[in-house]
């Protein structure tokens, strides 16, 4: 079965940590921090529909000017998650530009951004071109938990963890995977269409087998029929991304929780276990807290990332050091 999505990294290991998830079907994408973008084209920028921001440090986001200017004339809007008091961060860089060629007339490009507490997301504010960027407050969404988005197909997840700062954590959850089997369509004699799409959203619902899909104007078909012979399900897939976080009880509580049982899992390996007391000094994870992390969380496979540039040359002992920690 195919993912849903393709993640990478953008930049190698010892830059700016950055998530690109580009969606394999449909022109959209998503971001986990926003450090160094200049590895990404116009193209695969202008499909980033949601940036998910772990904290302001410079090297997670300090590619906001270029993500704004490239998505500053379409239509579609651009949202952006981040700590508490990102709402305020966002507004001063928007307020840094002069934007007296905007007026009512101008392409109505629009911009939100969340702030999400460790618990829910507790302000959202918008920022419209044809007002110059000026904030307004909207309500805050009512979502479950600690979720961040939740769509048809997905969701994003978030834990704060600790850097000094709060820096979040993100997890992106593929929901329940439902392919298409050709050959049983054939079977049953029914064509491949948009209406598939219907018959997904109700096993996505739990409605009931008797429930009907329509397929044309003038022909219908049980949902259990369907699948019974031509839809199969399959776990979702879950991608993890932890970057920047001290290394203690609490802090190891929450991202075990999020990253737990992680198709893949993205984790900061910044510092050797023999400088773990400089790891701990600058609230980062050591390759050997990492790996004995990843292990407990049952990480299927796992990516180290943000190396400190002091171990450039010694990139193979920070792979070594998480992997066995990790396998161990």
């Amino acid at each position: 079965m195919t993912w849903l999505v393709q993640p990478r990294l953008v930049n190698d290991p010892f830059s700016d940590p950055t998530l690109f998830i580009d969606f394999r079907f449909g022109r959209r994408a998503l971001l986990f921090d926003l450090g160094d973008l200049t590895a990404l084209s116009a193209r695969e920028l202008s499909r980033v529909s949601h940036a998910f921001v772990s904290h302001t440090h410079m090297d997670h986001f300090a590619g906001f000017d270029r993500l704004l200017r490239l998505c500053l004339h379409r239509l579609a809007p651009l949202h952006l998650t981040g700590p508490p008091g990102f709402l305020d961060q966002v507004e001063h860089k928007l307020r840094a530009y002069t934007w007296n060629l905007l007026d009512a007339g101008s392409l109505d490009f629009r911009l939100t951004a969340a702030e999400f507490d460790g618990a829910r997301v507790a302000r959202l504010g918008e920022f419209r071109a044809q007002e110059a960027f000026r904030r307004r407050l909207l309500p805050a969404p009512a979502l479950p938990g600690a979720t961040l988005l939740d769509e048809e197909g997905f969701r994003v997840e978030s834990a704060a963890l600790d850097h000094g700062t709060p820096s979040l954590a993100f997890a992106f959850q593929e929901k329940l995977r439902i392919n298409v089997w050709r050959e049983g369509l054939d079977q049953l004699g029914l064509p491949v269409g948009a209406w598939l799409n219907d018959a997904k959203q109700a096993m996505r619902r739990g409605a009931p087998d008797d429930s009907l899909i329509q397929v044309s104007d003038d022909l219908s078909v049980p949902l259990g029929r369907l699948k019974q012979h031509a839809l199969r399900t399959a776990r979702g897939h879950r991608i993890a991304y932890v970057v920047d976080a001290a290394f203690h009880a609490a802090n190891s509580a929450k991202i075990l929780a999020l990253a737990g049982g992680a198709d893949q899992l993205f984790i900061e390996t910044a510092f050797l276990q023999e400088d773990a007391e400089l790891a701990a000094e600058r609230c980062h994870l050591t390759a050997a807290q990492a790996g004995m992390l990843a292990g407990k969380a049952g990480a299927a496979r796992v990516v180290p990332f943000h190396f400190s540039p002091r171990y450039i040359g010694r990139e193979d002992d920070l792979r070594r050091e998480m992997e066995a920690a990790w396998r161990g």
